[in-house]
């Protein structure tokens, strides 16, 4: 019996999956527990749409990393820090402050975790790649300057 499963079942396979089950083993296990439904054309309608509706959030949320990818090549980033003595800065500059100035110069919002940077520790023009979707990236112009 073809049976599509509702939960994750060991053994059988993985939710939305359809399978072939022995019919014991569907009305007596699978049915009752409510773990599978008979794999009927309602049901089968319910899982393409799903499947289509998931697809098309992914292409959507591929165009919005591109399009985020292509702002970020245009985008260049000024942060000034104070100066010690003999032009060496106090602190560092951190994923973290990078991601705020970005937010507040050009209303571009990134999450600190997604970029891929060491901490700066000296005054001078960084590129820092941001991981936007898997393999889509992007690159961040930093300059720091001293204030």
């Amino acid at each position: 019996m073809k049976v599509v499963l509702l939960k994750d079942v060991k053994g059988q396979g993985k939710k939305d999956q359809i399978v072939e089950v022995s019919d014991g083993y569907a009305r007596n296990f699978l049915l009752p527990k409510g773990l599978a439904a008979e794999a009927k054309g309602s049901v089968l309608n319910d899982i393409k749409n799903k499947e289509s509706s998931k697809a098309h959030k992914i292409e959507l949320e591929r165009a919005a990393a591109r399009e985020t990818a292509a702002k970020l090549e245009e985008v260049k980033v000024v942060l000034k820090v104070k100066a010690g003595t003999g032009g060496r800065m106090y602190g560092s500059i951190t994923a973290k402050d990078i991601a705020e100035a970005l937010d507040a110069q050009h209303k571009i919002k990134i999450d600190r975790r997604k970029m891929i940077c060491d901490t700066i520790k000296a005054y001078g023009n960084y590129k820092v790649t941001v991981k936007l979707y898997p393999e889509i990236t992007g690159t961040v112009n930093v300059t720091v300057t001293e204030a």
